[in-house]
């Protein structure tokens, strides 16, 4: 089982993801080999949040050109996830939170 820090690698912030998080969706990008099980766990673990959806795409790398060379951006995996606001008492009955701190300062 890999740790929550190895699954989740990142927030992707741009103009799209930060219009759909008042409807309480986050986008992250995630390991390629992480199925949506593990990202949920790994989402309720970091940010202590109840998850009621996971959507996932694999993202393909672009060709760049620098000069006169090709190459390629790496691809990856993107992950949105939806928290419930209203949520439910974890399992250890402590209250969990409605949204991810990280992004509240966004919307």
């Amino acid at each position: 089982m890999k740790a929550p820090q190895d699954i989740i690698l990142k927030p992707v912030i741009t103009e799209a993801t930060t219009d759909v998080l008042p409807e309480g969706k986050y986008t992250f990008s995630v390991a390629k080999d992480a199925n949506k099980l593990e990202i949920a766990d790994a989402v309720e673990q970091l940010f202590d949040v109840e998850v009621t959806k996971v959507n996932t795409m694999n993202v393909r790398g672009r060709a760049k050109r620098v000069g006169r060379y090709m190459g390629k951006t790496a691809s990856w995996k993107k992950a949105i996830v939806t928290v419930n606001p209203d949520p439910a008492p974890g399992k250890d009955g402590k209250k969990r939170k409605g949204t991810i701190e990280f992004f509240d300062g966004m919307f």
